[in-house]
């Protein structure tokens, strides 16, 4: 995030307590104190229960990048048949990237010829809201109920911007936003032992092998590459120091692109859940007055319009989104708040870079109409099944460290943490060669 996005945040944080003292009917003295204790308390919560699952989840992630190989993914991407929208998928779900990475991977994607369907409806989708890291902190905070909905969301959500894509946008304002990225001049690829995107016009490290160049964000990730280890099998990797030094590097990767945002989002969880008194909740949402089917259609705009409002993307969505449940938003009006992570209005700006001002403006509306298609939809089938779990069930309590499975897993989870780290920053681990796979012409390049 950048300056203009933290204080926009600032912003919204002061606005949400300003929110609170206006309307509490309690002495502003004990209302301050009161609401900050339990915005500290829900924060350290949050982060106490999901700990253990962000350091698993990203671990995770990261051997699934750096231990399996990379292919030429634009050429298994060119249509947009349910064969191009599963690959995307797929090639999403083993990304693992924050929204900006993913939408910069999948730029580079449709412009060297992947079809709108796959790389912009399904890879760019499915890489930061069908994710490992994700899903686990939506079981922990929220449920199964809703790790289940958000997976099946996800590919009715994939599903409709393949469709919009496909049959609903002119095939010429397509290839207009082709033509506009192809034209922007110099894309990025991936490096193949850290995974950073690179230009590789700007970048001074370098190396050919075997026909291919490899193209590095640094002198270390240079000198630590090994283009042999590309032909290492996964078991191979799996019992060797160096291939647990390549999965510590991208798990780290993935730590630098989202810890802010993961922060963020705690943070923003607590401020809302202390100083926002019920009694604005329960005005907010009041029930179906008009009717069940209009009362979960516009919450679920009115979720969208609040992920689109936090610019808070990817993991750092679901603490808040724990809260908004809690406080009465809807089982499928929270889907559409996740959802809504890849039109936060950086990431739209970053659209109308890219594809012209036309296809951005059409992208992101269908962003928001699938949004709050899927979260009406997957709402009534999870209903239908009698499955909605209720808003008690979320995990938002007081924090308190016990002798239990949470604590054992956060242990754990520390150590594994350390030891990570410990393998990022050892330099002598790669000397030996990296157990990466390197990936001159991954998804990213």
């Amino acid at each position: 995030m950048d300056r203009t996005e933290y204080a926009i945040l600032t912003v919204i944080a002061l606005a949400t307590v300003g929110l609170g003292v206006f309307t509490t009917t309690q002495p502003l003295e004990t209302f301050l104190v009161e609401s900050a204790q339990e915005a500290l308390s829900t924060t350290a919560a949050m982060a106490w229960v999901t700990w253990w699952a962000l350091v698993v989840g990203f671990a995770i992630a990261g051997g699934v990048e750096a231990w399996t190989s990379g292919e030429e993914v634009s050429e298994l991407l060119a249509g947009h048949g349910p064969r191009e929208i599963g690959y995307g998928s797929l090639f999403g779900f083993v990304s693992s990237s924050c929204s900006y990475s993913a939408i910069a991977t999948a730029k580079n994607l449709f412009k060297k010829g992947g079809s709108a369907a796959a790389t912009l409806g399904a890879f760019m989708f499915a890489s930061t809201n069908l994710v490992i890291e994700i899903g686990a902190v939506i079981w922990i905070l929220l449920g199964w109920q809703f790790l289940v909905a958000d997976i099946l969301g996800g590919f009715v959500l994939i599903g409709l911007m393949a469709f919009g894509l496909v049959y609903v946008v002119p095939d010429e304002v397509v290839e207009r936003a082709r033509q506009n990225v192809q034209d922007e001049g110099s894309e990025t690829v991936r490096d193949p032992v850290c995974g950073m995107e690179v230009d590789p016009d700007e970048t001074e490290y370098s190396v050919e092998h075997d026909g291919r160049t490899f193209y590095f964000c640094s002198k270390s990730c240079k000198e630590s590459f090994d283009p042999e280890a590309a032909n290492t099998t996964v078991r191979e990797q799996a019992t060797s120091l160096s291939g647990w030094k390549a999965l510590a590097d991208k798990q780290w990767k993935e730590w630098g692109m989202l810890w802010d945002e993961i922060a963020i989002g705690f943070v923003f969880a607590g401020l809302i859940a202390g100083f926002i008194p019920e009694a604005v909740w329960t005005s907010v949402f009041s029930g179906p007055t008009f009717g069940l089917p209009v009362y979960v259609f516009w919450t679920a705009v009115l979720g969208a319009v609040i992920g689109v409002a936090t610019f808070v993307c990817s993991v750092g969505n679901v603490p808040f989104g724990a809260v908004l449940f809690s406080n009465g938003l809807p089982f499928g009006s929270v889907l559409s708040y996740i959802y809504a992570d890849l039109i936060v209005p950086p990431i739209m700006d970053a659209y109308r870079e890219y594809y012209g001002t036309t296809f951005a403006a059409v992208l992101s509306g269908m962003i928001f109409v699938a949004a709050v298609l899927t979260g009406v939809v997957v709402h009534f089938v999870f209903l239908g099944a009698g499955v909605i779990p209720s808003p008690e069930s979320v995990q938002i309590a007081e924090v308190s460290i016990e002798a239990d499975y949470k604590l054992v897993l956060n242990v754990f989870a520390t150590g594994l943490f350390g030891v990570l780290y410990w393998l990022h920053r050892s330099d002598s681990v790669g000397d030996e060669g990296r157990g990466g796979h390197g990936e001159a012409a991954q998804a990213g390049d």
